[in-house]
């Protein structure tokens, strides 16, 4: 049986006991869902390619920590978005980031692209909890984990955010029609 028929918890096991086929096939599967979160959080591909490098090898270097009875990929995802928030803190990125691939894909007008482009548009604060709960499936709980900040503040961030995205993309259609 080759390793990619393995089912994560087999790798997980084989990468543990020092595989390092094992740990190559996890990488693989997870990279790419990783690094779309890190890269969905601040907007960079350099800088989402080295949070999910980053995040990969810890997760990898942490293997006897991971939880069995859970799944692999949330958890990886967890870790590259809790990277992706140090590194906006680091940078005191309390404004919005630099305009980067998002603004060009909002020019091609593709519907999925503008959408993308509006939440870029959202200060950070909106930002974070619309990507984390919507793109990345946490819920409020969760998300008030991860930020550090009370539930209530996170529902807030999401209506306000809401509200922002539907008077804004309202404004695109009517501006593209």
């Amino acid at each position: 049986m080759t390793l990619g028929g393995l089912d994560d918890l087999a790798l997980v096991e084989r990468a543990r006991a020092g595989s390092r086929e094992a740990a190559g096939e996890l990488f693989r599967r997870h990279w790419e869902p990783v690094w779309k979160a890190a890269y969905a959080l601040v907007g960079r591909r350099a800088l989402a390619d080295d949070i999910a490098q980053d995040a990969l090898v810890r997760a990898f270097g942490a293997l006897e920590q991971f939880d069995a009875t859970r799944p692999l990929g949330p958890w990886l995802k967890r870790i590259a978005v809790n990277r992706a928030i140090d590194e906006l803190r680091s940078e005191r990125r309390l404004r919005l980031v630099e305009p980067t691939e998002f603004d060009q894909a909002a020019e091609r007008r593709e519907p999925d692209d503008v959408i993308v482009a509006a939440v870029r548009e959202l200060d950070v604060g909106k930002r974070l909890v619309v990507v984390m709960h919507f793109w990345l499936g946490y819920t409020v709980t969760e998300v008030a984990d991860a930020l550090a900040v009370p539930a209530g503040t996170v529902a807030s961030r999401l209506s306000r955010a809401l509200a922002q995205l539907r008077a804004d993309l309202e404004v695109e259609r009517a501006d593209s029609a």
